[in-house]
């Protein structure tokens, strides 16, 4: 299966070697004309989405897409689609991003030695994180 914009460039070139309509090409390359006419839309705007969702998942680490969102939607009044800002999000990869870590480490693991493998204990309990559950 050859993608849409490959059989673009091939009505394109087609067009340019010989005198034929943009119907009958279309149809020989089987897209439509909508799409031998359609131009892509590059807005300077996706700069602007991407600055204010890596400004705001820096300084927020423990906000997700939908608290930034709501943010830039109902404080800062961006009128831009969800799907779009989701887009960039992922784009970014700000939704892989680590939102847990831990500021002492050693606050919640023990030096005392269990078990076959000589692996070190949680003091503490993380429940609360929703990380690890405690037995």
């Amino acid at each position: 299966m050859v993608a849409p914009s490959r059989r673009k460039e091939a009505a394109r070139k087609v067009l340019e070697h010989r005198r034929v309509s943009i119907r009958i090409v279309c149809a020989a390359a089987g897209i439509s004309e909508s799409c031998y006419h359609y131009q892509a839309k590059l807005s300077e705007e996706n700069d602007v989405i991407a600055d204010w969702l890596i400004r705001l998942t820096t300084a927020q680490r423990n906000w997700g897409f939908g608290l930034c969102f709501a943010y830039l939607r109902n404080i800062k009044g961006f009128t831009w689609n969800h799907k779009r800002v989701y887009r960039i999000y992922r784009v970014w990869y700000l939704n892989k991003v680590s939102k847990f870590y831990v500021s002492n480490p050693s606050k919640y693991v023990t030096t005392e030695k269990s078990g076959i493998n000589k692996v070190g204990k949680f003091s503490k309990c993380l429940s609360g994180t929703g990380m690890i559950s405690c037995k």
